[in-house]
């Protein structure tokens, strides 16, 4: 399966040169090829899509209701990306999305305490919304 491309929309391109994309499920799908695995964080169950996919509950500005369940989720993200179209998505796509995205970042890597800059930096500015989410990042290790 081909990569994301680098300019797409919402893609973000880790050190490793993996590319994982965060979006928005409140807004349409974009044109282009379909993910092949996401991760769905969401206060209830999102409903069925049309490739595999993890959801992790987690209610819009909070935290993750089940940390283990997270870091799973995302280890398979981090694995499923080396080969597939991988996705991460929450509501609006900012929050919940950028500290997963930030999280991918420091399985990549990146060290904790820079992980929310390298998001907003190649992701979206505004991501990472609440300093819970700031301090789950910093707190995360691979």
């Amino acid at each position: 399966m081909d990569p994301w491309d680098d300019g797409a929309p919402g893609v973000l391109v880790l050190p490793s040169g993996r590319r994982v994309r965060g979006r928005g499920l409140r807004r349409p799908l974009q044109a282009g090829p379909e993910p092949g695995f996401g991760v769905y964080l969401l206060g209830r169950r999102p409903p069925a899509l049309a490739w595999e996919g993890r959801w992790v509950r987690w209610p819009d500005f909070r935290l993750p209701a089940d940390a283990d369940d997270l870091r799973a989720a995302l280890a398979e993200a981090w694995e499923r990306s080396a080969t597939q179209r991988v996705e991460v998505a929450c509501g609006g796509g900012t929050g919940r999305t950028g500290t997963a995205l930030a999280c991918l970042a420091v399985l990549d890597g990146v060290p904790p305490e820079e992980a929310v800059a390298f998001v907003r930096r190649g992701y979206r500015a505004r991501a990472v919304e609440t300093r819970r989410q700031a301090r789950l990042v910093a707190a995360f290790r691979p």
